[in-house]
């Protein structure tokens, strides 16, 4: 097999997308590089054939949920949520240090990636083949129809590809062993690093000593923290907040900023776990675009509505809905409105028009439905293990006690908590729920996901709580 690749595939046409701010500023501009098909068509056969040999040595941290089949952002958060709740439901403090970097993808040394591969078994051929891959990379700007000389790109991983985010992964991989007496998790260049327990000193003192680690970590792979990104937050629903906290301070003896609010994977986590600020800015997004609907609801037929809002609306409403879920009831109500108002656009109903109505017109469940059907397939997932060990190691199914006809159901062993915060974790919600399921399921073996979301959609009824 030779090892050269061809040079044409190696060029890439970088778009600069403008993210706001000020036009003449490079930073408020997005790249969006484009590679030539055929070098994407190829990388992918190449990319399938290592990521399965990374899966089946176990190559990965169990920790490491990044660009893996059945990982995502949805699993990484269950599992730092239901820590963190776990920590709560214990009356310990949790603490946690939401690590930003700089440019990560574009800082990746070839040198030390190819050592990595090296260090994993592959060829000679494969090294030559790699070292092919990153050498003699250019890229071009083009903008208004004009397109600048190449530049010589000799960092990173090449951005757009399909290898870029597997070798990224490869390369920060052992990040995770430097986590220490704390808990980490990683998924692409989002890092976050908690602990828990009684003492809050020891808390911090712990993250501290983990968080050094980590830097010292991240610097051995000539990647640098930005310190002005990476924030820390204690979370602190069960026990009263301290009047002055301990700084959690950078190698450079730089401070972290302590926040109430991050947006994590996509999600917005506050320091009391109460989603008030994601629910807002749910609000807020799915607001502007059905007033942008409205706005030009003339040249809309109902069919394209209905595709619409379909397209447009619903998939933020759904995203990470299973890890929100557990917000009160006032809060969920106002996602409930905009849901209305988005059927409203579609079905011209007026607003006098009762909720269940509405949802009758349009063929749709209620948000809560919706959401509650979301998470009884994640439940499972997670029995027929289509979900990463990290979550399915959380449930267990319980072993018959008689020979009654209802001990034949499958059950799931439902954990002892102390407090309201304990029964939102993922491990005894999960449990709890999928039992309440089986009153009526009455499962008495796995079957397939499909056949169980046909069974889980005769069973769910709608549920209509706004008013």
């Amino acid at each position: 097999m030779s090892s050269e690749i061809p040079k044409d595939w190696k060029a890439a046409a970088v778009i600069p997308l403008f993210k706001g701010g000020d036009t003449l500023d490079p930073n408020c501009y997005r790249p969006i590089s484009i590679l030539p098909c055929l070098s994407k068509v190829f990388e992918s056969q190449v990319n399938k054939q290592i990521t399965d040999h990374f899966e089946s040595h176990h190559t990965f941290s169990a920790m490491q949920s990044g660009f893996r089949a059945g990982h995502g952002c949805t699993s990484a958060t269950l599992k730092v949520l239901n820590d963190i709740l776990t920590a709560i439901d214990k009356k310990h403090y949790c603490a946690a240090v939401f690590i930003d970097l700089a440019k990560a993808f574009d800082s990746v040394n070839h040198h030390i990636l190819i050592g990595r591969l090296d260090s994993l078994g592959f060829s000679n051929d494969c090294l030559a083949w790699f070292t092919n891959y990153f050498s003699d990379r250019v890229q071009c700007v083009k903008s208004e129809g004009l397109l600048s000389g190449p530049l010589a790109v000799s960092m990173g991983v090449p951005q757009g590809s399909i290898l870029g985010p597997t070798l990224f992964s490869v390369y920060i991989n052992e990040v995770a062993l430097a986590a220490g007496e704390s808990l980490i998790h990683l998924y692409a260049d989002d890092t976050i690093l908690y602990t828990s327990g009684p003492s809050l000193d020891t808390v911090l003192t712990t993250l501290q000593a983990s968080f050094n680690a980590i830097q010292l970590s991240f610097r051995g792979l000539q990647l640098l923290l930005n310190t002005s990104k990476t924030k820390c937050m204690l979370f602190n629903r069960s026990l009263p907040a301290p009047t002055r906290l301990s700084n959690i301070t950078t190698l450079d003896g730089s401070d972290l900023e302590y926040v109430d609010n991050y947006k994590y994977l996509g999600v917005w986590l506050d320091c009391k776990l109460s989603f008030q600020t994601h629910i807002k800015h749910l609000q807020s997004k799915v607001k502007s675009r059905i007033g942008f609907l409205f706005r030009n609801k003339a040249s809309f037929t109902h069919a394209a509505k209905h595709t619409l809002v379909k397209l447009t609306i619903l998939p933020i409403l759904d995203f990470g809905d299973v890890i929100y879920k557990i917000a009160s009831n006032t809060l969920l109500n106002k996602l409930d409105a905009v849901y209305h108002r988005a059927i409203r656009f579609i079905t011209k109903a007026p607003y006098t028009t009762h909720h269940c109505d509405l949802y009758a017109l349009v063929g749709w469940p209620s948000l809560h439905t919706r959401r509650q059907t979301h998470w009884l397939h994640v439940i499972y997932k997670t029995l027929l293990g289509k979900v990463p060990p990290y979550l399915s190691s959380l449930v267990t199914i319980a072993s018959p006690t008689c020979s009654t006809r209802s001990s034949r159901y499958i059950s799931l062993v439902t954990p002892k908590t102390n407090s309201f915060f304990g029964r939102l974790s993922f491990q005894f919600s999960a449990a709890n729920d999928w039992n309440e399921l089986q009153k009526s399921l009455k499962l008495e073996t796995l079957i397939s996901l499909t056949s169980f979301k046909h069974q889980l959609s005769e069973q769910l009824t709608d549920y209509c709580t706004w008013t």
